[in-house]
């Protein structure tokens, strides 16, 4: 975790591109943002260690050697808590802003009644972040500033994929809780959940292929449960015209100390694991003439 003031997260995303041979991968990280303004720090009711509880700490490093493999790799660097890029440009709740909203905002969303809007209210265990209301217009800063330029990055990578080889195929990197946080969810989790908005936003066979190679080294995997997929892959999965988006949630037990928010020591291990399995992804899906053409949903 790193505090500074808020203009000092410049850039505000870091974009790995590829050296030589490239591939219709797209893998966005949208959540490890470990980058924290110093004003939002100073003006929670958290301390910084509770605060992070929303991160995908790390998760940016566990994929950044998705770039030696052909594929652009974007990943965020402010943080969760502070602006939400896997949720609509303005949901937006009004318990937490003070000021008239805009029109156009959503404020009606299941997100934003859970307090994980754009600008979220709560960190993932339901922990308030601020002490009182924060002015809207800081909130549409936010926006402004960090979440338009990310997702018009995430749009530009996209395009130019589809531009060089007819589809794209966006795989969208998160981490989850080892154990689940709701009374709905009893019992640990697997090490693999897919989220392809159940059926809808990538082809079946891809899944399929990406599930068998995770199953192949021995990991554990779930589709659509307890994750469907978010903003994300909903926005930008679209099989019929060549674009698929396929969420991917790690337990974070496999990897990391989850009360300390600390690699563990065999962190490389799962790092190396993730080369060989999307290796042998793009292998079949580039070299062996497997999707000659943009896939369409099954």
């Amino acid at each position: 975790m790193t505090s500074v003031p808020i203009e000092a997260i410049d850039p505000p995303f870091i974009v790995l591109e590829p050296q030589g041979r490239r591939v219709p991968f797209v893998f966005n990280v949208p959540h490890s943002g470990d980058v924290y303004p110093e004003s939002f720090i100073s003006g929670s009711r958290l301390d910084e260690l509770t605060l992070r509880r929303s991160e995908d700490a790390f998760v940016d490093k566990l994929f950044q050697g998705m770039a030696n493999l052909g594929a652009s790799v974007l990943s965020a660097r402010f943080p969760r808590a502070y602006l939400d890029v896997n949720r609509e440009p303005y949901e937006l709740e009004p318990r937490l802003l003070e000021g008239k909203l805009p029109a156009y905002a959503n404020t009606r969303s299941p997100r934003v009644a859970g307090g994980l809007g754009t600008i979220p209210r709560v960190v993932a265990e339901g922990y308030e972040i601020y002490p009182g209301k924060i002015p809207v217009e800081e909130a549409l800063a936010r926006i402004e500033m960090l979440y338009r330029p990310y997702h018009a990055a995430l749009r530009s990578l996209l395009d130019r994929t589809v531009a060089a080889f007819g589809y794209a195929i966006l795989i969208d990197c998160h981490s989850m809780p080892s154990v689940g946080l709701s009374m709905s969810e009893t019992g640990s989790r697997p090490d693999v959940v897919f989220g392809d908005r159940f059926g809808t936003s990538c082809a079946l066979p891809l899944v399929d292929m990406i599930d068998f190679f995770f199953g192949n080294k021995g990991y554990s995997t779930e589709r659509n449960k307890p994750y469907a997929g978010g903003f994300i892959t909903e926005y930008y999965g679209d099989p019929a015209t060549g674009r698929h988006a396929l969420q991917i949630e790690l337990n974070r037990a496999l990897y990391m100390d989850e009360e300390r928010i600390e690699p563990l020591v065999g962190f490389n291990h799962i790092t190396d694991d993730l080369i060989a399995i999307f290796s042998q992804v793009i292998e079949v899906v580039c070299d062996g003439g497997f999707y000659n053409r943009p896939l369409a949903a099954e």
